[in-house]
């Protein structure tokens, strides 16, 4: 893989209860709803679950996501192709926290500011899927 190792951890406050924050990270309909006009093709399922694989592109750079681990308050991705590497999440009551790791020629830090602030706002906005 080209590019540059990179690493960035980022927490915010938001105003959900972790049991939605959960719901928004899990449910393939929220994630394409919140991370327009990013494109996410899924299996048809309702919920991610340990070993869902899918692919998500934003213009030409595409990246395989693989479920590696989901818990109450957790969820890890394994990345590879656009990214090679993992995206943790952890929430909790009005928090939530990303974690991203990888080697990318893709400026990681700002992919990853822009989701939380577009998960932010569809908490604050409380659309429904």
């Amino acid at each position: 893989m080209f590019g540059n190792f990179q690493r960035s951890e980022l927490r915010i406050e938001v105003t959900a209860a972790g049991s939605t924050i959960r719901d928004r990270l899990l449910s393939p309909p929220a994630l394409t709803k919140w991370l327009f006009p990013q494109q996410m093709s899924f299996p048809s399922q309702d919920l991610l679950a340990v070993d869902t694989q899918f692919k998500t592109s934003f213009g030409p750079v595409a990246v395989n996501c693989q479920v590696d681990r989901v818990g109450a308050q957790s969820l890890r991705l394994l990345l590879s192709q656009g990214v090679d590497g993992y995206h943790e999440w952890y929430w909790g009551e009005g928090w939530v926290q990303s974690r991203l790791e990888g080697i990318s020629l893709l400026p990681l830090n700002l992919y990853q500011t822009a989701t939380l602030f577009r998960l932010q706002q569809s908490l604050k906005l409380g659309f429904r899927d």
